[in-house]
């Protein structure tokens, strides 16, 4: 399996609307962090798509590596 692209030592913070559906980037890839813009096109990643239940603030991975797809879970502190 390939390895994502570390796009970030931090989490990114991203509004979300309620209704909303959002994508996030698995690759590391994006110029849209945390989201996708559609550059893991031509690889074997693809985004999470989700559906914001809520309006919230969301702290969003950049590293890639969280065990909760999307959402930020620590794990870059061990980067």
């Amino acid at each position: 399996m390939d390895k994502p692209t570390i796009a970030g030592k931090a989490p990114l913070p991203v509004e979300l609307k309620a209704g909303e559906t959002y994508a996030w980037c698995s690759c590391g890839e994006s110029s849209n962090q945390p989201l996708c813009d559609g550059s893991h096109k031509g690889t074997s990643f693809v985004p999470k798509v989700f559906k914001a239940e809520k309006d919230q603030t969301a702290y969003m991975c950049t590293c890639k590596l969280t065990k909760n797809p999307g959402m930020c879970d620590g794990t870059h502190k061990k980067l």
